[in-house]
């Protein structure tokens, strides 16, 4: 069940329970858990953060590999199933294929944990089949466009090789399937949806279309100039047949069948076509705040406990107090919506 942006709210304090899958009291069950690797990113994309970037998290903030570990194999016994490392750029983390190879050494009461990670793309050349080998199951690469030229406008660095180079790395490394995330920007690259289409189907990607959310670093973002998942889709169905495919569950892409083939492209439309109902999410971000919602204006603080001599149970009591917190939805289409102070490069996606 999906809401319509429902306003966030708090109806008093939520019990929380000490056993039991992480339920909260909209009676979604989390089983995903985002990790954040690093708040650090070598591309600056418009979109995302200023040209000088943004101020990074100390070093002494971040978590340890171990302390990052221990609380994914708490969340695991507590029925999460699957484990995407984000950033910042997680290729960055200099241990990044340890980190993989110790998360994906991890099982819960469903079995061991997918890994699957969102990258930018850069270091997948030299990292994708250590990544693999490690027990990465997947990736989604980050690519808003076609044209070198706009590439650098867009991430105001001229990458544009390495990151096509990283794709075909990761499909031969048999990162599957590969996903493709773009980001349409009005006047930008908002001609090139059906462009990116018929390139990822000729090589076998998937790509996924997300609408421009409110979580750039110089808080510039504008409704108006947002590329809607029904103007993607408009464009999509001028050169395509689209399907919609059923069973989407907790899935963040509404997927089409294309052309009636064994082929799909997801739209993410979190703006204008929430999907806070069926959301199965939480973020663990690079210095170990949780994050219920990727729009939440708290954290719980896992550092602190995890740096304090904390039990298991504690740090447990921590997870399900914020699992049960959680609020119905993010409300950016309601009055007094406010921006995270944190940019996406520190929340991780």
């Amino acid at each position: 069940m999906d809401l319509p942006d429902p306003a966030p709210r708090d109806s008093g304090a939520a019990p929380v329970p000490t056993d039991g899958p992480l339920v909260d009291r909209y009676g979604r069950v989390h089983r995903d858990l985002r990790v954040s690797l690093t708040d650090h990113c070598n591309l600056r994309c418009t979109y995302c953060m200023p040209a000088e970037g943004v101020p990074w998290l100390a070093k002494p903030d971040l978590l340890t590999t171990d302390e990052l570990v221990r609380v994914v194999e708490i969340a695991a016994g507590l029925g999460i199933t699957e484990v995407r490392l984000t950033g910042g750029e997680p290729l960055i983390r200099p241990d990044v294929v340890d980190v993989v190879a110790r998360v994906a050494s991890i099982s819960g009461p469903d079995g061991p944990l997918e890994v699957s990670m969102t990258t930018n793309g850069l270091g997948l050349q030299r990292l994708a089949v250590p990544l693999h080998e490690a027990g990465l199951a997947r990736v989604n690469v980050s690519l808003d466009t076609l044209s070198r030229e706009r590439f650098a406008e867009i991430t105001r660095r001229d990458r544009f090789d390495d990151v096509i180079a990283g794709i075909e790395a990761a499909a031969s490394a048999g990162l599957a399937p590969v996903k493709i995330n773009s980001v349409l920007q009005r006047g930008i690259n908002d001609d090139e949806a059906a462009d990116l289409l018929r390139w990822a189907l000729e090589h076998g990607y998937e790509l996924r279309f997300i609408e421009q959310m409110p979580l750039d670093g110089g808080h510039t973002w504008q409704r108006s100039q947002m590329i809607t998942g029904a103007e993607i889709l408009a464009a999509l169905r001028e050169e395509f047949t689209l399907t919609e495919v059923p069973g989407r569950g907790a899935a963040p892409a509404e997927r089409f069948l294309v052309d009636g083939g064994a082929a799909v492209v997801g739209v993410i439309a979190s703006v204008t076509m929430p999907f806070c109902g069926a959301c199965d999410r939480l973020r663990l971000t690079a210095d170990g705040q949780l994050r219920s919602c990727l729009f939440a204006r708290g954290e719980s603080d896992l550092r602190e406990i995890l740096r304090s001599d904390g039990t298991d149970e504690e740090v447990e009591r921590i997870v399900r107090t914020c699992v049960a917190g959680k609020l119905a939805g993010h409300g950016i289409n309601r009055p007094g919506f406010l921006q995270p102070p944190r940019p996406m490069s520190a929340i991780g996606g």
